[in-house]
């Protein structure tokens, strides 16, 4: 038995509809994809593997599945992006600076201030008994964000754009409160 042609239109519509205008969003379906909604539009970044995302965001007391692996590439980016910013101002920069440089880029202070701007505290994923405010969990979902963003993209130098971008944001933020 053929399907009559008006309801093939139909049922186009109807798939059509139920299809997502953005393919690789996060859909709202609970809190926590919400938040990593808001926060791609934060940093400016849509994530075409919000699995990616997801992982960053969740912390090793969450899950066996979080975003200890990708920290460690976020943190690689963050330091050579300072490393690289310090060289294209000083040819002659001798080590040590650029070391600093790519030291203090990283360091907690910065990296808090950064992840508090975003709102990574109240959306990573902790165990019972875990505080997400903490030094080293917010530190880590930042610098996992980065490192996602690496993966996602295939590609350090966008990461890196985020990681300047946060900072900006975080200077910003800092010179508003004076």
């Amino acid at each position: 038995m053929a399907i009559p042609p008006a309801c093939l239109l139909c049922l186009l519509l109807v798939v059509l509809v139920a299809i997502p205008s953005q393919p690789h969003a996060l859909r709202s379906s609970s809190p926590f994809d919400a938040a990593l909604a808001t926060l791609q539009k934060q940093i400016a970044y849509d994530f075409r593997a919000p699995d990616l995302l997801r992982r960053a965001m969740t912390h090793a007391s969450y899950s066996r599945e979080n975003g200890r692996a990708l920290a460690v590439l976020g943190l690689a980016a963050a330091q050579s992006a300072a490393a690289l910013r310090a060289l294209v101002a000083d040819h002659d920069a001798s080590a040590s600076a650029v070391s600093r440089r790519a030291r203090d880029a990283s360091e907690e202070a910065a990296c808090v201030a950064a992840a508090a701007r975003v709102g990574i505290p109240s959306i990573v994923r902790v165990a019972a008994g875990t505080k997400a405010s903490a030094a080293p969990v917010v530190c880590g979902a930042l610098r996992a964000l980065i490192g996602a963003v690496a993966v996602d993209a295939n590609s350090t130098h966008v990461a890196e754009e985020v990681f300047w971008k946060l900072h900006v944001l975080t200077a910003a933020s800092a010179k508003a409160a004076m």
